[in-house]
């Protein structure tokens, strides 16, 4: 009996991703993907994907998204964790945290993630918060904390799903794209 693709497709990444921090899941949609730990030669993979999003998956975000600001977020592999979603060979999601580098704030880290849109609300970002906190746990975070705009509701949703919670709110802080202030709310979770 041949295996299905899907099935090929997650043999290849499983193998591709040896020795590493691997999870397979699949989708609301029946697509599968693997989550795993971002290595350097995920580079060019991962700027591909934030090339290719679209102004409305990159509305509530912080650009520019480009090579320069790729390699910041991927340079310290020891001190911040770079999470990963592949489609078979595409990158498809990112999630990146990073620990503030003073001693008084040990433990703590910020995050920020990016779901391509074609894999938008098919519980990708749910599944990556997961892992995150996972990792996080693992490596003995105390908290993780983010900062989302008020209008992204859908991702707030998320947040609060994986256990964060609504900690305040910066009032008018996010210059949009339609040329008005968005306030922002703060979010924590305490692991």
């Amino acid at each position: 009996m041949r295996p299905r693709r899907s099935e090929v497709a997650r043999l290849c990444l499983t193998s591709y991703r040896k020795g590493g921090t691997n999870k397979a899941a699949t989708l609301k949609d029946g697509r599968e993907i693997i989550l795993t730990l971002y290595r350097l030669e995920d580079k060019e993979a991962l700027v591909s994907m934030y090339a290719g999003m679209s102004p409305e998956a990159l509305k509530w975000g912080m650009p520019p998204y480009d090579r320069a600001r790729i390699e910041r977020w991927t340079s310290d592999l020891t001190n911040n964790i770079n999470l990963i979603a592949r489609s078979e060979e595409r990158v498809v999601g990112h999630l990146y945290m990073f620990r503030t580098p003073y001693e008084r704030r040990k433990g703590v880290a910020d995050l920020l993630i990016y779901i391509h849109q074609d894999f938008q609300d098919l519980g990708l970002g749910t599944r990556m918060m997961g892992k995150a906190i996972e990792i996080a746990k693992e490596r003995g975070f105390h908290r993780l904390g983010l900062t989302v705009v008020a209008d992204n509701e859908r991702a707030i949703n998320v947040y609060e799903k994986v256990g964060f919670k609504r900690e305040g709110i910066a009032r008018e802080t996010f210059y949009g794209d339609d040329h008005r202030y968005h306030d922002e709310v703060e979010m924590g979770l305490l692991l």
